[in-house]
């Protein structure tokens, strides 16, 4: 889905008030919370002095048994009971309404206490005469002591765990206010982010692709994936320069065309080799076949096949620009390879040069062998070509642990290779070679598959002094 940039901005701004909105209430939430708390807090104060006092009068009763100060101890108990009942009816969700709810309870049952207590004192009068009502007041007045003890106890915990979370409450407040500027600060940093990356680099980026144009670079522009009018600007320009690029393309291929028509006899003279062989091999073939020798009949058969491989191979060079071969890839021992190569051009190998193989065992990668083999043959071929006098040939290869795969390499000690033609050799049909000893097509087209692989190569070459190709092929 393509997103404006219209629309992105507002997206982006409804983001921002959306955040902010968002601190904003936080922070309200906190401070509405906080005065809650101190409000509970002064309620549960008041009712812990309710409390005190109803202990101080059941004190008094006990020291002086005038039911007076009973009735007021039970008057303090009953103000305790509405006030409680109060604080849970009004603030219940800002507080923890199950424990207030058991010492409720508690408080009820110390008022029911103290209203038997009274009943027992107006029903005996002298607890001293009567044994049996004296025991019961000691009972009850153990009773009222220890529940009016719990309940002094759990109010005053109670109220220095509220006043510790109102102190934390305060705390917090001051650290919202911090993350509040700073998340202001922040959404302020990445709305500037968001305009630097989707505006001004697009455009910047535009910009250098527009004076790339003008200096004559045609490659396409970087993608811009945003979805929006920049993607769409980009995607008509590059489409601009496809077809300045076809356009050139058709005049290069002219070109080619020329070229090919230059190189048909060195062509032809390629092709004209191996099928000599094929020839004479069949004519010998035909005169042995009645003398029955079986092994040379099969040896003249696979040189045939060999030269039928290489007149392949030469079609398919001239072929592999127009179309594209299956590509398969394989775990490959890169020893045999070299060596069913060798097979392939030993007829082409002169006397006068010295082969040296210098390949471990042990050395395998994942390629498509076939287009290996072919970039194999076209460097070999090249390296004998370059030494008409003869010399040495060697073909190397070890493990490359930086590319967690290996490389091989192809050295002659032949006439080098001119450093003004060294970034051209890789071009489609440019050759240094006489016409009719080469179709300028070998190291396009292995340029091509090492490229293909993954890999890369390279050369190294000073004129009368060699020339090193260098194939490096990823691991996998």
């Amino acid at each position: 889905m393509k997103i404006s940039i219209r629309r992105k901005i507002t997206i982006v701004i409804s983001l921002f008030l959306i955040l902010g909105g968002s601190m904003w209430y936080l922070n309200y939430h906190k401070h509405h919370l906080l005065n809650q708390k101190l409000q509970i807090l002064e309620k549960k104060d008041d009712l812990l002095n309710t409390i005190l006092e109803s202990r101080r009068y059941e004190k008094n009763y006990f020291l002086y048994l005038e039911p007076a100060n009973l009735e007021e101890a039970l008057s303090y108990a009953k103000q305790a009971d509405e006030k409680l009942s109060k604080i849970i009816r009004v603030f219940g969700r800002f507080t923890r309404a199950k424990d207030l709810g058991r010492k409720l309870e508690d408080i009820r049952k110390y008022e029911q206490a103290l209203a038997t207590l009274l009943g027992l004192h107006r029903k005996g009068r002298s607890f001293v005469l009567n044994d049996e009502l004296a025991r019961t007041f000691s009972e009850r007045q153990e009773r009222i002591r220890a529940l009016g003890r719990k309940i002094t106890v759990d109010m005053e915990r109670m109220l220095v765990q509220e006043r510790e979370y109102v102190n934390r409450l305060v705390r917090e407040s001051r650290v919202y206010h911090l993350l509040a500027l700073v998340g202001i600060v922040l959404l302020s940093f990445f709305v500037l982010l968001f305009l630097i990356f989707n505006v001004n680099r697009p455009l910047k980026s535009l910009e250098d692709a527009i004076r790339k144009i003008s200096e004559g670079d045609y490659k396409n522009i970087p993608s811009i994936s945003k979805g929006d009018e920049f993607e769409s600007l980009v995607t008509s320009l590059n489409h601009m320069l496809d077809e300045l690029k076809r356009r050139s393309e058709q005049l290069v291929q002219s070109e080619k065309m020329a070229s090919l028509g230059t190189l048909t006899s060195g062509v032809a003279h390629e092709l004209n080799n191996p099928l000599n062989n094929i020839s004479t091999s069949i004519q010998i073939l035909l005169e042995e076949l009645e003398e029955g020798d079986l092994a040379y009949q099969r040896e003249l058969l696979t040189e045939t096949e060999g030269q039928i491989q290489r007149a392949r191979d030469i079609v398919k060079a001239l072929l592999e620009f127009s179309r594209e071969r299956t590509f398969t890839m394989g775990r490959v021992r890169f020893r045999n390879l070299v060596d069913d190569t060798l097979k392939l051009i030993k007829g082409e190998l002169p006397a006068n040069v010295d082969l040296r193989v210098d390949v471990p065992e042990d050395i395998e990668g994942d390629m498509d062998a076939r287009r290996i083999q072919q970039v194999l043959i076209n460097l070999i071929l090249n390296g004998i070509q370059a030494m008409p006098d003869g010399g040495v040939l060697n073909i190397s290869a070890c493990v490359n642990k930086d590319i967690k795969g290996f490389c091989f390499e192809v050295q002659d000690t032949g006439q080098g290779i001119p450093k003004e033609q060294l970034s051209k050799i890789f071009d489609p049909f440019f050759t240094t070679k006489d016409v009719g000893k080469g179709s300028g097509l070998g190291l396009s087209v292995s340029l091509g598959i090492i490229e293909q692989h993954g890999g890369r190569i390279q050369v190294e070459s000073e004129e009368g002094n060699g020339t090193t190709f260098t194939v490096s092929l990823p691991g996998r």
